[in-house]
């Protein structure tokens, strides 16, 4: 069967059986070659027809020749096992050159949607180009982020590996985060600026061409699969539904946020864990004790065990759950035990008796003798980290002083920004246009802390913003934008 699929990829549609036998290996006879098609004719997977081409004589005509070839059924089959066996082992990824690609062909089809007179076959070129780089870009980020969590579930099989992963993949995180906010947020407006009846007008175009090449009984399956008489009207459904999803992938609608800002949140929590994990290695290298892996240890230890015997002095000895756990042992009763040994083997009731003192009894504890423990004087350490949280508020505060507007401003006039307020900038920015929502021109958002408040607002025909930082320059469309220092505010008011 893959000898089939292989040809039909080179656009071979008939087979005879010396050409399977040629392209499987020589260890199988011919007459098994000619056995195994006939089952595979007889389980529909091949359908074989007569092969009166090479006949040169009465014997060759009576004797059986076929050419045979895939039926549809088999090669549904063959598709769902490859397919199956891509999705078995696939991993993803983040596909930040696809974003691009979705931008730019957005922006042709902004061209196409002014054009009245707009080609059918361009429109259906451009909409299926669409789609398909939309579609590989939505199962990859799937696919990368499922695979992402395995990986993070088993990071102790291969510690070294996973610390040499974790630089990159932290970093490849973090630029995809950067483009998402960025060009998702283009992609976004291009999306909105569509709208409805010139997208209407592009898929039935492409709905209308689509339709003249299928034949009879496939319009008639098609409606229905969609529970529509007009055949038209089936593909004209799917091909909006498709254009639906790509809107709700990039647009917030109310009460629901956008694909692209769940896979951001979901891509930014996947950093901190991949720390923790790190945190936890840097741990057990350290020498702490690190009760998962303990315990795994002891589970080995107990599936290693001989018997059911060895297994209950071993939980003894790990756990302590036995009768001499609360015993306690003084130096006199230590020296009695060096001058008269007494073997481990002695049964307790032929063992000389241990003196327990009555506070056990009454109390549950031992009076402590002797000095008490010195107190350890933490307040340098104490001083440095108050240091260190007084510093990171300066910071903060001096990066919301900066970015602070004093009134409605374009972003390309900011101006350059330190990192400190570049990071914080990025994080408003990508609130903001997470936010956003279908058919309004302004959005406005506060951040988690309540610190600040950012206020967008889209302006037809005002070009390109750039912001240049430390790190590089960020490009992107230019917005009416306010910042508000809310907790400057906020102490005006309690002044007042």
């Amino acid at each position: 069967m893959r000898t089939f699929v292989v040809a039909k990829q080179r656009f071979v549609v008939h087979l005879r059986p010396e050409d399977v036998h040629a392209a499987l290996p020589d260890a199988i006879p011919h007459e098994a070659v000619v056995a195994g098609l006939a089952n595979l004719v007889e389980w529909g997977n091949l359908r074989a027809d007569p092969d009166t081409s090479r006949v040169t004589t009465v014997e060759d005509f009576r004797r059986a020749r076929f050419l045979y070839q895939l039926t549809s059924r088999g090669e549904a089959v063959e598709r769902a096992l490859d397919a199956y066996d891509e999705y078995l082992g696939r991993r993803g990824s983040l596909q930040a050159v696809a974003l691009a690609d979705i931008a730019e062909q957005l922006r042709a089809l902004h061209v196409l949607a002014a054009d009245p007179e707009a080609d059918a076959a361009s429109a259906g070129l451009l909409l299926r180009d669409l789609v398909g780089r939309f579609g590989d870009l939505a199962d990859n980020a799937q696919a990368f982020m499922g695979s992402l969590q395995r990986t993070i579930d088993l990071y102790d099989a291969d510690v070294e590996t996973f610390r040499a992963y974790k630089d990159r993949l932290v970093e490849y995180l973090e630029r995809f985060i950067k483009d998402l906010v960025t060009v998702g947020g283009e992609i976004a407006g291009l999306l909105e600026q569509l709208s409805d009846e010139d997208v209407t007008r592009l898929l039935r175009l492409v709905v209308r061409r689509a339709a003249e090449d299928l034949a009879p009984d496939a319009l008639t399956a098609d409606a229905a699969a969609n529970g529509v008489e007009d055949p038209e009207a089936a593909e004209l459904l799917v091909w909006q539904r498709r254009w639906s999803g790509l809107r709700q992938w990039f647009i917030s609608e109310s009460g629901q946020p956008s694909q692209a800002k769940l896979l951001r949140g979901r891509a930014r929590a996947a950093i901190p864990q991949l720390l923790a994990v790190i945190a936890t290695l840097n741990e057990r290298r350290s020498g702490r004790s690190d009760r998962t892996a303990d315990l795994r240890t002891l589970a080995c230890w107990f599936a290693q065990a001989p018997d059911v015997d060895d297994m209950h002095r071993l939980w003894r000895v790990a756990f302590g759950v036995h009768g001499s756990r609360h015993l306690a042992i003084d130096g006199e009763t230590i020296a009695a035990r060096e001058e008269d040994p007494v073997a481990a083997s002695t049964p307790w009731g032929a063992a000389p008796p241990l003196r327990i003192s009555p506070r056990l009894r009454k109390t549950g504890s031992y009076e402590r003798r002797g000095k008490p423990n010195r107190i350890l004087d933490r307040q340098q350490l104490r001083d440095a980290l108050e240091r260190l949280a007084a510093e990171q508020r300066a910071q903060t505060a001096a990066a919301r002083a900066r970015l602070a507007t004093s009134g409605p401003t374009l972003l390309s006039d900011l101006g350059d920004l330190d990192p400190d307020a570049f990071r914080l900038f990025l994080a408003l920015l990508g609130d903001a246009l997470g936010a956003w929502v279908p058919g309004r021109s302004t959005v406005s958002t506060t951040t988690t802390d309540g610190t600040l408040r950012i206020s967008l607002t889209a302006v037809a025909g005002i070009g390109q913003a750039t912001i240049l930082t430390p790190a590089g320059r960020l490009t992107g469309p230019d917005y009416r934008v306010e910042i508000a220092d809310l907790t400057t505010t906020q102490a005006a008011v309690v002044a007042a």
